[in-house]
């Protein structure tokens, strides 16, 4: 019986060797052609990445006479600028300041504040105001104002030698710039508010002046619904001026009066900020009657 058990297991041994031994590439072939594979895909991977830093270098290859100047592509999220204000807070002026074409610009951003426009000297004892400055120009030759200007609904000048317009009607502020518009016979309708000034931007596009010269620049804007007052911080041209506020997102902007005009806003401390010359109209210096103001007040 034992004897019968060796011979088979000897037996099924010796078929087993009968199988003639596999070659190293047949018993590994599978292994090798898929690493094969894998070296070929990622070596035209790399010639790939190789050809595309090259042209890249070749782009942005550093040059001593014509530099390639390197742009940053800043996607505009079209947010507001100013901070998140709760509807009950008592109202202020947000200052911000930023740099846009190397011009130093301040927003001044109303919250919780109704726009008017008044004519005369402001008392500055009224707590009331957030934010004033000089709105419409006046004439030289008899002291008018320059431009169309409704004032609480009543109609104080006609003109039409400015084509940029702000009004406020029910408490809604309007900036924009047309030769006619609507708004003046509805503000003149409900006891609203209407001055025209130079357009500086309209639909986001830079509008040209013929005004000349350097001065502290200021505008009242419309950026996306958002209302806001900016100043510069240094003299320019009006068409610099107008190509930051472009630059900074504003959809409509319209001049207000610079250089030198007097205004403040007030802050959420309550702190006041003054610029241009407080006492310009003092001593042998007059203001005109018909010099006036946009005017932000609390609610």
């Amino acid at each position: 019986m034992m004897k019968e058990q060796k011979e088979i297991r000897d037996d099924q041994i010796r078929v087993l060797g009968e199988v003639e031994p596999q070659g190293f590439f047949e018993r590994y072939k599978w292994i090798i052609l898929i690493a094969s594979a894998v070296v070929v895909a990622v070596g035209a991977l790399l010639l790939v990445l190789n050809h595309k830093k090259q042209q890249a270098d070749t782009v942005h290859e550093p040059a001593l006479f014509e530099p390639v100047t390197t742009v940053e592509v800043v996607t505009d999220v079209r947010k507001k600028l100013g901070i998140a204000v709760d509807s009950l807070a008592a109202g202020f002026t947000e200052l911000r300041d930023t740099l846009i074409n190397d011009i130093p610009l301040r927003l001044y951003i109303p919250h919780n504040a109704d726009m008017s426009l008044h004519i005369g000297r402001m008392d500055k004892s009224d707590t009331s105001v957030v934010y004033v400055a000089q709105a419409a120009d006046v004439r030289a030759d008899n002291g008018g104002i320059v431009g169309a200007f409704v004032l609480k609904g009543v109609p104080r000048a006609w003109g039409l030698s400015k084509k940029g317009f702000c009004a406020s009607i029910d408490g809604k502020v309007t900036v924009g710039v047309a030769e006619n518009s609507p708004l003046f016979e509805q503000a003149t309708e409900r006891e609203g508010y209407f001055f025209r000034q130079y357009p500086l931007v309209k639909d986001g596009a830079v509008v040209d002046n013929e005004l000349k010269g350097k001065a502290i620049r200021r505008a009242v804007c419309d950026r996306i619904g958002e209302i806001f007052m900016v100043e510069t911080g240094t003299p320019e041209s009006l068409h610099d001026f107008a190509q930051a506020l472009a630059d900074l997102g504003v959809d409509q902007a319209i001049y207000l009066v610079g250089s030198s005009a007097y205004g403040w806003a007030v802050d959420a401390t309550g702190t006041v900020h003054e610029f241009g010359e407080d006492n310009y109209y003092k001593g042998r210096r007059r203001m005109p009657k018909n010099t006036s103001y946009i005017v932000w007040r609390r609610k």
